[in-house]
């Protein structure tokens, strides 16, 4: 099966498309990939994690890496859930939060092959090398 790839901007959602965010736990979307979800793809104000609108907040602003994993397994868990849907999985984690996108590339392991799971190209790269 053919990897999803996530396009490197998102300006405009098709029906049935979520866009998936790197968040912080109080739902402050004042920057970068959350202030677009909360600009364009209807992410709420003081909702920091999940299905919100035509998107999903991923928390990324609260620890380390390891403190991201449980929201990672759960979005995997809920995209498995929701066929009907395609997750346009961003760079999360990796611009304001700070971190590598070889610390949060392996957080998405199991997104690989998800048949409504789109990836950025650079995940995908450091996931199959």
């Amino acid at each position: 099966m053919k990897q999803l790839i996530t396009p490197e901007k998102i300006t405009r959602l098709a029906p049935g498309e979520i866009f998936v965010f790197g968040s912080n736990l109080a739902g402050s979307h004042g920057g970068g990939a959350a202030w677009t979800a909360y600009q364009k793809f209807g992410a709420v104000w003081g909702q920091g994690v999940g299905l919100q609108g035509q998107s999903y907040g991923i928390p990324t602003m609260h620890g380390g890496v390891e403190t991201i994993r449980p929201y990672v397994d759960e979005f995997i868990a809920f995209a498995r859930q929701h066929p009907e849907f395609c997750f346009l999985v961003t760079k999360i984690g990796c611009g304001i939060a700070g971190f590598s996108e070889s610390e949060i590339a392996p957080l998405l392991r199991e997104a690989l092959g998800q048949p409504n799971i789109a990836l950025p190209q650079s995940f995908v790269s450091l996931l199959t090398e």
